[in-house]
């Protein structure tokens, strides 16, 4: 039976901080098999997750810096100096497999299959014509390339249901770092494999409403350029859609607009949709989104609020405890830094809207920058403003 504990600091020392946090963390739990980290970028990382290893001997760590805070059962934990929350997990009939590497040779999707194949071996799942795929996983990876770290791990243990985040800072300023207990690095990629009989449920969603404003991709540059939307210029057709000015949306005013009013694009089954954040407008009217995109495929004006938003926070948990059937022992719950931004000051309702739906059920939410999941057969995919909240029995 699958038992959690969480714990959390604020000391502005990563070494205190993360011996307090990891020995609330361990409080009552017997053989830890792995431990989820979430810290603020102000740490020492080394020295944090040192001290964690340190109260936590032989337990695999894996996480990453997040954006401003972290929820726990305590509420927002969150400091000018530096934060830290841990979500441990133990369970006698669970077997982890967590391996994490700096990106080689600059190629994510190689780095994935070489981290696939050394989970499964920290585990004695892999090896030549052995492979065996494990239930579910979890991955961190820097904004960027995500899609192709997770189509690297896919060739070698096939499709298996994914959920996860990606690293973030408090500025959007590339500062962000993963890592593991051997690894620290701001561009690789971490996994941790998870091999049981017990169920699991993922909801992947951003809980926006559709609006009728869509258009087809004509043109991108790179993976994540947005260039024109039905021949116009990006910036312009979104600015009809809204009715606002296109001066009004230059930089990272489209960041800001875009929370509450982004594009979205639906997977084949029309199941899903996957929302595409714009990131930045460009002097050409072209905008910079967070996940990739494909010409001739439709992109559509997503509509929210800021209330939409809090409420979400908490309906999500209901909606993922009722589609695992039963108690979960532990919620990992990966939440939109963006969403978190455009929440605001109003936090504290999030975190309570939270509370209230886990009930007595551990949990932790980690503010990313780009999140992870997967809808009932549908491929593994990423998005951005969305929720991946993973239920673990």
């Amino acid at each position: 039976m699958l038992k959690a504990n969480t714990g959390s600091s604020t000391n502005a020392d990563p070494a205190v901080a993360g011996k307090e946090a990891a020995s609330k963390a361990k409080a009552g739990l017997s053989d830890p098999k792995v431990a989820f980290v979430y810290s603020g970028v102000q740490y020492d990382q080394a020295k944090l997750l040192g001290a964690i290893s340190a109260e936590l001997p032989g337990v695999p760590l894996i996480g990453n810096t997040a954006f401003t805070g972290v929820i726990t059962p305590e509420g927002f934990v969150t400091g000018e100096n530096g934060f830290v929350g841990i979500l441990a997990l133990s369970d006698p009939g669970l077997v982890i497999g967590r391996a994490g590497s700096a990106k080689v040779d600059g190629d994510a999707r190689s780095t994935g299959r070489k981290v696939a194949l050394e989970a499964l071996a920290s585990a004695g799942k892999g090896g030549p014509g052995k492979v065996q795929p494990p239930n579910y996983y979890y991955m961190v990876a820097p904004p960027g390339e995500e899609e192709f770290y997770l189509k690297g791990i896919s060739e070698v243990i096939g499709r298996v249901p994914v959920f996860g985040g990606s690293a973030a800072d408090n500025e959007i300023a590339g500062k962000w770092l993963l890592y593991t207990d051997g690894l620290v690095t701001a561009d690789g990629v971490a996994v941790a494999f998870f091999w049981t009989e017990a169920p699991f449920a993922n909801v992947f969603t951003g809980a926006y409403e559709e609006t009728a404003n869509s258009g087809i991709i004509t043109k991108i540059k790179g993976n994540r350029t947005l260039v024109e939307i039905d021949g116009q210029p990006a910036v312009q057709k979104y600015a009809q859609w809204t009715g606002k000015d296109p001066k009004d949306l230059a930089g990272f005013n489209l960041l800001v607009a875009t929370i509450t009013a982004p594009l979205g694009v639906k997977d084949r089954l029309g199941e899903l949709i996957a929302i595409r954040h714009p990131m930045n407008g460009n002097e050409d009217l072209s905008m910079e989104i967070g996940a990739n995109l494909a010409v001739n495929t439709a992109v559509i004006q997503m509509n929210g609020s800021v209330d939409g938003l809090i409420a979400s926070a908490g309906a999500q948990v209901k909606e993922v405890v009722k589609k695992l059937g039963q108690t979960p022992g532990a919620l990992l719950l990966v939440h939109c830094g963006g969403r978190r931004a455009g929440i605001g000051d109003r936090i504290a309702e999030a975190a309570n809207a939270i509370k209230e739906a886990a009930g007595d059920v551990p949990f932790i939410v980690n503010f990313t920058f780009g999140e992870y999941g997967f809808h009932d057969d549908g491929n593994n995919t990423t998005g951005g403003l969305m929720l991946s909240y993973a239920a673990l029995a």
